[in-house]
C-alpha cells in the first residue's frame, strides 16, 4: 500500500512538473490542491506529497495566506540565467577548440541538433532537446559541480526558452543556424562558430525571453 502511495505521488509530481515546464500551468498561475487532484484524477493525498516536492524544487510557492502559485520568472531571473549561461557555455565552447576536440564535439552537438529538428513542431519537446544540446557543450568540462548548477536551474532554462520562442525566436531559423555552427566547428573556425551561438542563443534568446 505504501509503495502504491509513493508511486502515485511520484506520478503526480512528474505530471504537475511537466505542466509547469510546458507552461500548461504558466508562471503566476494560482493552483489549489483540489484543482490539481481533479486535473490528475487522483485523491488529495499523493497530490499533497507532490506539492511539497515541487515547493522544495522552487516551482510552487505559497504566500502568507497559503495561496499557491507557479513561481514567476522575473526580468532579473532572465538576465541572471543568461549571464550564467554565457559565462559557462562561452568558456566551454572555447575549451572545445583549445583542447583540440572540436571535430568530436561537432558530431556530438550535431546529434542533439538533429533531435531538435525532428521535434520542431512541439515547442516543449524542442526546448528539452535544445537544453540537451547546451548540456552537451558544457560536458567538455567533465565537472559535476557545473552540471549541478545547470540542473538546479533547469526549470528556468526550459521555461525561458519557451518564452523566447513565444516572443519571436524562430525555431526553424535557430535550427538552421545551429547546423551552420556545427559545420564551422568541423572547420576549426572557433570565432565564426561562437558568433553563431552567441547571436542566436545569448543575444536573440535573451532579448525575446525578456519580451
Amino acid at each position: 500500500m505504501a509503495e502504491k502511495h509513493v508511486s502515485l505521488a511520484d506520478q503526480a509530481y512528474k505530471t504537475i512538473r511537466t505542466n509547469i515546464l510546458n507552461l500548461t500551468y504558466p508562471p503566476g498561475a494560482q493552483l489549489t490542491e483540489s484543482k490539481l487532484a481533479s486535473d490528475l484524477n487522483m485523491s488529495r493525498s499523493p497530490v499533497r506529497t507532490a506539492i511539497k516536492m515541487l515547493q522544495a524544487d522552487g516551482l510552487l510557492v505559497s504566500d502568507y495566506y497559503k495561496s499557491m502559485t507557479v513561481k514567476v520568472i522575473t526580468r532579473k531571473d532572465i538576465l541572471e540565467i543568461y549571464q550564467l549561461r554565457e559565462l559557462i557555455e562561452g568558456n566551454a565552447f572555447r575549451y572545445i577548440f583549445t583542447s583540440g576536440r572540436y571535430e568530436e564535439y561537432s558530431y556530438r552537438i550535431e546529434e542533439k541538433v538533429v533531435r531538435m529538428c525532428a521535434v520542431a513542431g512541439d515547442l516543449y519537446q524542442w526546448e528539452l532537446a535544445d537544453t540537451s544540446m547546451h548540456m552537451e557543450i558544457i560536458s567538455i568540462f567533465d565537472n559535476e559541480r557545473i552540471n549541478r548548477i545547470y540542473e538546479n536551474n533547469m526549470s528556468e532554462l526550459i521555461r525561458m526558452g519557451q518564452y523566447s520562442v513565444r516572443h519571436g525566436m524562430v525555431i526553424s531559423k535557430t535550427n538552421e543556424n545551429l547546423k551552420k555552427m556545427v559545420l564551422l566547428m568541423r572547420e576549426n573556425n572557433y570565432q565564426a562558430a561562437y558568433a553563431v551561438l552567441k547571436e542566436d542563443h545569448f543575444t536573440i534568446g535573451k532579448e525575446t525571453a525578456l519580451g
